[in-house]
């Protein structure tokens, strides 16, 4: 049986994404990011699609590494102006019956009580649809203004995000058992009070002491996605996440992390086929390869050489408006993705500036396909065959007709060759991706978490040999 591709939409709630310039474009509607009009549309048609889901970004700041200046950013709309991604679930819910919704948020700058509630309530609108993608940011602005002295340093963050997802587990998964919630009228009991525990956090970071606020919602921990990249990323994502998002320019690099990364997920004592692994890709396609070149050369007069470092010096941390475009970027550590510093400075091809602007003003650090639907469809089961990823996060050059053309050219190709899917499963997205029930397996984590009593009788039982010592 041939394998099935997955794809999932890449947007953000904001005008270009990650195609600065591009909103020029006639075709491009991405400047209508804040009526939900147009993403109740696009929903429609990547649903029509049978993709996974639309998967949101989000960044919490703003991009003023490259010239040590926000101005280039501002100017050219560069994930600037940004609305809040968790506000876009309900009404593209509304539109659709099946559609995943992946909202990212970080940890670092909203307390895991507050976002508990948040994340929950989403899930009970989208009966089920939502997914959490778990960032840490790492973005200087965002930190300094939320009151914060600074980013703290990359490893630093991934414990912070570890304590917070414990407690995340235990609020979605502990504090509220299963039939706590009765909803008995002839006795007037809406809820099982000795059914309702508090959690008792008391961590390094935070301290959670009470209830979590909201009724177990369909899948009580939304769908985890993840996009660590570096050392410690990866080990979080081993451990945690049940999607993994990865930008590798080649297929060399990608073979690689894949590799890497079901290693760790079976290392974690998980089973790395239920762990799905996306690529960033762009697609540019037509009726035939001679119109898809034409669009993409089209598409290419609008590329913003300016906008494209931008994100490159914010993902990188390295401010590339200080060298010459021949100059050859080299690697220099930094607090922000150490990924993308890796695959750009530590690969398997020297990058001059120039070449990296180029490169990344469609679509971002993926790569890009050009060609008719037929081709993509090639190229796509390529990658597949060869580096063992199971799906693609796609990229748009113009919304939403870089969407409307995969769907239109590239989904019929794949679905003849058996190799993509025809229809949705039932049930919530966890059920949807991986044919299981609504919650977690138990094998992750967040089982451990689910008896909250006993959990808090491990923690103060592991906690009485320090008391000991601390009276002795």
């Amino acid at each position: 049986m041939t394998r099935h591709i997955r794809f999932n939409a890449f947007d953000m709630n904001c005008v270009g994404h990650q195609s600065p310039g591009l909103w020029a474009h006639p075709d491009d509607k991405s400047w209508t990011y804040k009526d939900l009009e147009y993403w109740q549309n696009l929903a429609r048609t990547l649903e029509r699609g049978i993709f996974d889901g639309i998967f949101i970004a989000d960044v919490i700041g703003y991009y003023d590494v490259y010239k040590g200046s926000n101005y280039h950013a501002i100017h050219q709309a560069a994930q600037i102006p940004v609305n809040d991604p968790l506000q876009l679930a309900a009404p593209i819910a509304l539109a659709t019956e099946h559609l995943g919704i992946g909202i990212t948020a970080s940890t670092s700058f909203e307390h895991p009580y507050t976002f508990a509630r948040r994340l929950a309530t989403a899930d009970h609108h989208t009966k089920g649809r939502v997914g959490w993608n778990i960032v840490t940011s790492y973005l200087e602005s965002g930190a300094k203004n939320v009151g914060q002295a600074g980013l703290k340093r990359h490893d630093n963050r991934y414990e912070i995000a570890s304590e917070y997802v414990e407690v995340l587990y235990k609020l979605l998964e502990g504090s509220w058992e299963e039939g706590a919630v009765v909803r008995d009228r002839a006795r007037r009991i809406f809820t099982d009070p000795t059914k309702v525990h508090e959690i008792g956090h008391k961590g390094k970071y935070f301290d959670v002491p009470g209830y979590q606020l909201s009724e177990p919602s369909p899948q009580r921990t939304p769908v985890l996605y993840q996009a660590g990249a570096s050392g410690p990323g990866k080990a979080f994502a081993a451990a945690h996440a049940e999607c993994i998002f990865v930008a590798a320019p080649t297929k060399s690099l990608l073979k690689g992390y894949v590799a890497d990364i079901r290693e760790r997920i079976a290392a974690a004592g998980r089973d790395p086929k239920k762990v799905f692994i996306y690529t960033l890709i762009t697609i540019i396609t037509d009726e035939t390869e001679a119109k898809a070149q034409a669009k993409f050369e089209d598409y290419k007069k609008y590329v913003s050489y300016d906008g494209s470092l931008v994100f490159m010096s914010g993902w990188s941390g390295i401010d590339f408006g200080q060298y010459a475009p021949t100059d050859v970027v080299e690697r220099i550590e930094t607090n922000a993705i150490h990924s993308f510093v890796e695959h750009i400075a530590g690969g398997d091809k020297s990058w001059t500036i120039d070449e990296l602007a180029k490169f990344g003003g469609i679509g971002g650090m993926g790569p890009v396909f050009v060609g008719s639907g037929e081709q993509i469809a090639d190229i796509l089961q390529e990658w597949v065959a060869e580096t063992g990823v199971d799906g693609f996060n796609i990229a748009y050059a113009v919304t939403p007709g870089s969407f409307e053309d995969v769907v239109e050219h590239v989904v019929p190709q794949l679905q003849k060759r058996g190799a993509y899917p025809t229809a949705y499963r039932p049930g919530t997205l966890r059920e949807k991706l991986f044919g299981n029930g609504p919650y977690l397996p138990a094998t992750h984590p967040a089982n451990a978490y689910r008896d909250i009593e006993a959990v808090k009788r491990r923690e103060a039982a592991a906690l009485t040999p320090q008391l000991k010592t601390i009276g002795a």
